[in-house]
């Protein structure tokens, strides 16, 4: 029997025609995508709040987004703030509305005669006041949709809600240790035109710190981008986020795990100097060895200690058979460390609604090999995920037809400045900007509450199982959805800032243990947060499900062994980096 998690919410295994990146892109055209855009809201907000919650705040003058966040300050979830609202009015409004407006401390942006209404800047504190005005009609977020990349991964994690509230990563640092950074203007502050990188260093010897492999690039923008290429239309996860350069792979996407130290290393020196609270390593190898003495696992754990909240991919192995485990126990390094946040990928499929992503079926599962570290932590976004294109790349020449054309974002006559990539090296970097927005909002959090209210509060709800087939091999492949594949759930960004649990102790993984009778279950050290069973237990924090069978799918001769099967792969090579290539092919259009 199958060692799997029940989801008691939705049963059902789903058939899926599996679509390669490529065909995935033209068959999002523009038409359908501002409905979906419309209903973003209320389709994120509904996956955080009772069905009882949204019925109560139907027939209200304020919308059932408005009305929680409302709700959340007044419960001290949330910080008073300015907000973008569209007020409609039960007639044309007058000076006399407007005026009413300003008595709140509201701004008056602009008019909006078509809907008898008008686009707001208002203290969250005054919607409150605004709930039993008969002159109002209805009040509305004023939600971003200028968002038009094929992905969808910015509204499937509630990134531009959290656009919305304010937060966009201002005054905090993301260390992006990989192959380095190409400039290029989203990455420049839009009022003083400063590139936001501030910092630059290559670890790899007789390297520019330019990003000749173009993996770097995608990832800063995936974090940080600001959308200023393609008018807002291409946006990273924290906008206005300050990165920290750290080249550590070659042109060919190759590097070693001394240059990664060496990087780590420098983050920790200069992060008081230059503000770094945040490293991202989308990149990494097989397990060689436990992670209580391997080197880089000891590194970012020393990283985690200093203070630096450290999010790092989980590999994308998830095809890999060739040792019977169907991907299962195939986490990579730094991956495998507990102490950090490890990222397994979701495909979108084109929408901004969660409810139809499914686990792409590259994406690594745990446990860990030889530690048996319950991972991924969560998963996110990363299927042909639309970010920075560092022009005359290896990747850009390796996938051309990868290459957002800019007709795309309405820059018909420019230059192309994006690229779509698949990988866990994509849904990373959505998890380090979601930390950056945590940190924006309450530079207290320390790296270990960060790490539990993001697992927290992350989306639970899955199919038992789907099955994919690959449109190129024609393969099938049988995805379920237990914690060793989706770890914690799907990033859920409004939730994760709304949350105000705190912790009491530090928040490493579990570890699997498999018992005599062949089950397995999560064994939790009484000094981690996870332990307890009030806020922080495994039910919580991992759904209702429970682990159930006698037997392990991936073979427990080969997950369960006391050595690695990856134990002579250590050398990190262009088809092991986390980003467009896969172990299974080189071509990005094999994956979903």
């Amino acid at each position: 029997m199958a060692v799997v998690v029940s989801f008691a919410l939705v049963r059902k295994a789903r058939q899926v025609k599996n679509m390669s990146c490529k065909d995935q892109n033209a068959k999002m055209g523009s038409k359908g995508k501002a409905l979906r855009l419309v209903t973003l809201a209320a389709l994120l907000l509904a996956a955080s709040f009772s069905f009882a919650d949204q019925k109560s705040a139907s027939h209200s003058r304020i919308s059932p987004q408005l009305s929680r966040l409302s709700n959340a300050l007044q419960h001290g979830s949330l910080k008073n703030q300015n907000i973008r609202v569209i007020v409609q009015f039960t007639q044309n409004p007058t000076k006399h509305h407007i005026q009413k407006m300003a008595n709140l401390g509201g701004v008056h942006l602009r008019g909006l005669g078509l809907i008898r209404g008008g686009a707001f800047s208002l203290p969250l504190s005054a919607v409150a006041n605004l709930a039993n005005d008969s002159e109002i009609f209805h009040v509305s977020l004023d939600i971003t949709i200028g968002g038009t990349s094929a992905d969808a991964f910015e509204q499937t994690v509630g990134g531009d809600i959290a656009h919305n509230l304010g937060w966009d990563g201002s005054g905090i640092s993301v260390a992006v240790i990989d192959s380095g950074i190409t400039d290029h203007p989203d990455l420049h502050d839009p009022v003083t035109g400063a590139s936001r990188v501030i910092y630059s260093e290559s670890f790899v010897p007789n390297t520019d710190t330019n990003d000749g492999y173009g993996h770097g690039t995608h990832v800063a923008g995936i974090i940080g981008g600001n959308g200023t290429l393609s008018a807002g239309a291409i946006v990273g996860v924290a906008p206005r986020v300050n990165l920290i350069n750290l080249k550590v792979l070659a042109s060919d996407g190759s590097g070693s795990d001394s240059y990664a130290i060496a990087a780590i290393q420098r983050a920790i020196a200069l992060k008081d100097v230059y503000h770094i609270r945040i490293l991202n390593l989308s990149l990494g190898r097989p397990v060689s060895e436990s992670f209580t003495t391997d080197p880089f696992c000891q590194a970012v754990e020393a990283a985690w200690k200093a203070g630096l909240v450290v999010v790092t991919a989980a590999a994308n192995y998830g095809r890999d058979n060739e040792f019977g485990t169907h991907g299962y126990g195939l986490i990579g390094v730094p991956g495998a460390d507990p102490y950090v946040i490890t990222v397994g990928a979701m495909n979108t499929v084109g929408t901004p609604s969660p409810a139809d992503d499914m686990l792409a079926t590259y994406s690594s599962k745990g446990p860990t090999m030889i530690d048996h570290v319950v991972k991924p932590d969560l998963v996110a976004p990363g299927n042909r995920i639309e970010s920075l294109l560092s022009s005359g790349s290896t990747i850009q020449q390796e996938l051309p037809s990868n290459v957002v054309n800019p007709a795309e974002y309405g820059q018909p006559l420019a230059q192309p400045g994006y690229i779509a990539l698949c990988g866990t090296s994509m849904a990373t970097p959505v998890v380090a900007g979601a930390a950056a927005l945590m940190l924006q909002q309450d530079p207290t959090l320390t790296p270990d509450l960060i790490k539990a209210r993001l697992m927290k509060t992350s989306n639970k709800t899955f199919p038992t199982q789907s099955v994919i087939v690959d449109p190129i091999t024609n393969e099938t492949f049988t995805e379920y959805y237990d914690i060793f594949a989706v770890g914690a759930g799907y990033l859920n960004i409004p939730a994760a800032l709304a949350n105000t649990d705190a912790i009491t102790g530090s928040a490493i993984s579990p570890v699997a243990v498999i018992n005599a009778d062949g089950t397995v279950s999560v064994q939790t050290d009484p000094g981690t947060v996870f332990a307890s069973s009030v806020v922080w237990g495994s039910s919580v924090v991992w759904g209702s499900s429970v682990l159930n069978g006698s037997s392990v799918v991936w073979g427990s001769s080969v997950v369960w062994g006391s050595s690695t099967v990856a134990a002579n792969s250590v050398v990190w090579g262009s088809s092991v980096v986390w980003g467009s290539s896969v172990v299974w092919g080189a071509s990005v259009n094999a994956q979903e």
